[in-house]
C-alpha cells in the first residue's frame, strides 16, 4: 500500500468515526426525548429509538453514570440532576427582556402605537420594556412601574394564566385602589368584567377599554413559557382615537400572534395550543 492509499484510508477512517460519534450524540440526545415524554422503561425505549435493548441498555447506564439520567430499580429511568443544571442555566441566558425586544421593536414599527412588555409580581404587574408610540402621547406606564393587575391591558392579560376563581380578588383589589386614590372606577361592574374574561380567555387576547386611564386603549396577549405556564405578556395601547374597537379587534390576532413568537423563543412548541 503506497503513501496515498495510506492517507486515504486514515481519512475515512476518521470520517467513519466523526459519523460514528454524531449518530452516537444523536441516539442519546433521542434517548432523553424519550425519557422526558414518559417512556420510562428499556423495553419501551429500545422500541422507539428501534436500537437493541443491550445497546439501549449501555446507553441509559452511561447517562445515567453523568447524572443525565436518574434510575430507579423497578420503577424506570427520568430525567437527572444534570438536565435540571443545565435547564436553570439556558433560562439564566435567555432572559426574557432580549429574547422579546427585537419583537416589541417590529410591532412598534408595524402599528406606530405605544408597546408594553410586563410580568406578575403578587398581585400587580411590573412593567419590563416600553416602546414609546410615534403619536406624541404619554401615558401612566414607565419601565418599572407597578399597577394593579385587573385594570391594564397587559395585567388583564397575564390573568388568563390564572384560574377564573381567582379574578374577582384582583379585580376588587383594582377597584378598591382606584376609590382609595378618589380616582374614577373604570372597570366594568364585576359579572360583565368576569363575563369579558371568559371571552378573551377563549380567543387569547384582552382588551383595554379605557380601564386604566381614561382615554387610552390597549390590546394585550399572554406569553407563555416552555411548560405552557403565562410568564409575561404584550400590549399595544393608544389614544381612543387612533385605536377604535374596529381596530382593536383587528390588532388582537396580530398582538397575540407576536406573544406566540416570543413564547416559542423561549421554548414553547410551535405546534403548542395554549
Amino acid at each position: 500500500m503506497n503513501t496515498t492509499d495510506t492517507s486515504t484510508l486514515q481519512s475515512d477512517t476518521k470520517d467513519a468515526q466523526k459519523g460514528n460519534g454524531t449518530q452516537t450524540l444523536l441516539r442519546g440526545l433521542a434517548l432523553l426525548e424519550c425519557v422526558a415524554q414518559g417512556i420510562s422503561d428499556v423495553k419501551g425505549i429500545a422500541a422507539h429509538l428501534g436500537t437493541p435493548r443491550s445497546t439501549t441498555h449501555r446507553m441509559l447506564n452511561s447517562l445515567v453514570a453523568e447524572g443525565y439520567l436518574h434510575h430507579v430499580p423497578y420503577g424506570g429511568y427520568s430525567l437527572g440532576f444534570r438536565l435540571i443544571y443545565l435547564g436553570t442555566k439556558a433560562q439564566e441566558q435567555r432572559p426574557l427582556g432580549a429574547l422579546a425586544r427585537p419583537f416589541l421593536e417590529e410591532l412598534a414599527a408595524m402599528t406606530g402605537d405605544t408597546v408594553h412588555l410586563g410580568t406578575q409580581e403578587g398581585n400587580r404587574v411590573f412593567y419590563l420594556d416600553k416602546i414609546s408610540g410615534t403619536k406624541g402621547l404619554e401615558m401612566r406606564s414607565r419601565i418599572g412601574n407597578r399597577m394593579p393587575l385587573a385594570s391594564t391591558g397587559v395585567g388583564k392579560a397575564l390573568m388568563l394564566g390564572l384560574p377564573p376563581e381567582a379574578w374577582q380578588a384582583l379585580y376588587d383589589e383594582a377597584v378598591a385602589e382606584k376609590v382609595a386614590a378618589g380616582e374614577p372606577v373604570l372597570l366594568s361592574p364585576w359579572p360583565q368584567f368576569r363575563e369579558d374574561m371568559l371571552s378573551y380567555r377563549s380567543q387569547g387576547w384582552v382588551m383595554d377599554l379605557e380601564e386604566n386611564e381614561i382615554g387610552i386603549r390597549c390590546v394585550g396577549a399572554p406569553i407563555h413559557d416552555v411548560s405552557g405556564a403565562v410568564v409575561a405578556a404584550v400590549s399595544v395601547a393608544s389614544a381612543a382615537p387612533y385605536i377604535t374597537r374596529e381596530r382593536m379587534l383587528a390588532l388582537g390576532p396580530t398582538v397575540r400572534k407576536v406573544a406566540q413568537n416570543i413564547s416559542e423563543k423561549l421554548g414553547l412548541g410551535s405546534n403548542s395550543h395554549v
